[in-house]
């Protein structure tokens, strides 16, 4: 796979630093984590990314969730996916549910990847959720990934009732590249007339394959998923059409001319990371559009480090923003 070279840029500033506790954290976890994904580590990285793949117990959280998997019917003329639906014991009546797209570059993971830390959130705010499982690039390319995602959110909505679940109360959500699908995924939902969903949480979304921004620049070789990681995946997914003018907004959000007529979004990402400046970006076009956003850039934070290093007092508060906004979401 050959990854297309970035136009010359000028010498960005030195990079914010990372929170304390990150980069204590960080420097433990440097041995297993690389700052830069290439190709040819992708196998490697499928294989281990240093996370244990959690089980149905674990996924069940003591008692707190029911949880199932079901194979539903994927996009025209593709496979069928995969849907874990965890939902809430004890809890009378249809509830919410989180739509939930697992992160991973575009290139590993799969339905359970982070699903542990999602649905501790989601508890707290008596959510249900289901996981979608997607195919990977590079050898499932756009549109597959986003494709089999919309399919599985369509399903979800048509038999919502089925587990216990109100289809008029609907959030997509997911981290690094699934929040890039989440993203995708509201704007396909507003074009095709699909669900009418009542919000986005986009973690740290990977948005925008030109791969371009000051803080891309910033953060090449150090932190995780750096410029070098975010070539690698936007490339897998889009090969040569990768910061080209014909990428489609489905594939990379950013790319949408319209951003209006969308769900609230909730918009988080850290000052040290890949991502902060099309996150940022995408905030403000929002507003510009008449769109409502909530947005955090959390100091000192490197990309999912939440996840990393959860003990540190500002993943902490990231993990309570997201909880905040969502109890305030779905107050009557």
């Amino acid at each position: 796979m050959t990854i297309p070279s970035s136009p010359p840029q000028a010498a960005p500033a030195s990079p914010p630093p990372f929170d304390p506790e990150l980069a204590a954290g960080l420097e433990i976890m440097a041995e297993l984590i690389s700052p830069s994904l290439l190709p040819d580590t992708i196998p490697e990285m499928r294989s281990g990314i240093g996370l244990a793949r959690p089980s149905d117990d674990d996924l069940r959280l003591g008692g707190a969730y029911e949880v199932e998997e079901r194979s539903v019917p994927g996009p025209e003329g593709a496979p069928e996916i995969s849907l874990l639906i965890c939902t809430p014991t004890g809890m009378p009546g249809p509830v919410p549910a989180l739509y939930d797209i697992h992160g991973g570059g575009m290139v590993m993971g799969d339905n359970r990847t982070g699903l542990p830390v999602v649905l501790e959130m989601a508890h707290e705010v008596g959510m249900a959720v289901v996981s979608v499982e997607y195919r990977l690039a590079p050898e499932h390319p756009h549109p597959a990934p986003a494709e089999d995602c919309y399919a599985g959110l369509i399903w979800t909505a048509e038999h919502a009732h089925e587990f216990g679940v109100d289809p008029d109360r609907l959030v997509v959500g997911g981290a690094s590249a699934g929040g890039g699908l989440a993203a995708a995924v509201a704007l396909m939902a507003r074009d095709r007339g699909g669900p009418a969903l009542i919000g986005q949480l986009l973690a740290c979304p990977m948005l925008d394959d030109r791969n371009d921004t000051v803080s891309a620049l910033q953060m090449q070789g150090i932190g995780v998923w750096d410029m070098t990681s975010n070539d690698t995946g936007w490339t897998a997914l889009l090969g040569d059409r990768r910061g080209g003018p014909d990428v489609s907004p489905y594939a990379a959000p950013a790319r949408a001319q319209d951003l209006s007529g969308l769900p609230p979004a909730f918009i988080d990402v850290g000052s040290a990371e890949t991502f902060r400046d099309e996150d940022v970006a995408y905030a403000t076009r929002l507003w510009q559009a008449g769109s409502q956003a909530e947005l955090h850039v959390w100091p000192g934070g490197f990309h999912g480090f939440d996840l990393l290093v959860p003990q540190a007092a500002i993943s902490q508060d990231a993990r309570a923003a997201r909880v905040h906004w969502l109890r305030r979401l779905l107050a009557p």
